[in-house]
């Protein structure tokens, strides 16, 4: 039995040696809000929707950082598409998901692959 109390997600943490620049990427290019920002610690908070992307520079000697996969739901596709074109990303054009939504794909600067989303207006 499941109890009435479930978990939710609160955070996703990225760990990059580009912190600044991938900072930078995810408030300008995918227009999340920044919530905290302590630059001497190499740390950032980012709203998302009702979770939280943390950004800290923390490279790990050895291992890629390019190991996650986040999906984000926008509400203008196109207007994130024209960022996503004018800072030079690799990104696929809108198209169409069989289950009625619009999607691209793109990559971060450090290669984790992002997932980008929109509903038809008036969907629930």
């Amino acid at each position: 039995m499941l109890s009435q109390h479930r978990p939710s997600l609160f955070s996703v943490e990225l760990r990059t040696a580009h912190w600044t620049h991938l900072v930078e990427w995810y408030r300008n290019v995918i227009g999340l809000r920044v919530l905290v920002r302590v630059v001497d610690d190499g740390y950032a908070l980012f709203e998302a929707g009702d979770t939280r992307l943390a950004i800290l520079s923390r490279p790990t000697p050895g291992e890629s950082s390019a190991r996650w996969s986040l999906g984000f739901e926008v509400v203008d596709l196109e207007a994130v598409h024209l960022r996503l074109a004018a800072a030079a990303a690799d990104v696929t054009a809108p198209k169409m998901h069989p289950e009625g939504f619009r999607e691209m794909l793109t990559h971060d600067p450090d290669g984790n692959r992002i997932r980008l989303f929109s509903w038809p207006e008036g969907h629930s």
